[in-house]
């Protein structure tokens, strides 16, 4: 299992854009990683924007459904907001972060499973979900 944050602050959603590997270099995606054995899936996203982000989060709701990555292997996203809503997320694996307004979703060039979310993650922004 793979989750991924959907981090919003202020009306935006938090995208890191990929530095490796090669093929993937320069896309778009959401926080988050591989839960690891014995771990819940909010203890795994915490984990993961720690590792990545330098941040503390505190893990909500579902968005959207899961998305097939390969044979046995799905990822899960869930919303997120920053403890410290003040915090400044910073990109520690990645090759650079940016808040992200619903109108400019559609113009990055997000990874193929981040992709298939953003309807999700439109709903999200708006505050349908």
């Amino acid at each position: 299992m793979i989750v991924g944050a959907a981090i919003v602050r202020g009306g935006a959603l938090l995208a890191q854009q990929r530095a490796y590997p090669p093929e993937v270099a320069g896309r778009w995606e959401l926080p988050g990683g591989r839960v690891e054995p014995g771990e819940t899936e909010p203890e795994a996203l915490r984990r993961e924007c720690v590792e990545e982000l330098g941040v503390e989060i505190t893990v909500g709701d579902r968005v959207g459904n899961d998305v097939p990555l390969r044979s046995n292997l799905v990822l899960r996203v869930y919303a997120a907001r920053l403890v410290d809503p003040k915090a400044r997320p910073k990109a520690l694996e990645h090759k650079g972060l940016r808040w992200v307004t619903a109108s400019a979703l559609d113009g990055l060039r997000w990874l193929p499973a981040d992709l298939e979310l953003l309807p999700a993650l439109h709903e999200l922004l708006e505050g349908v979900n």
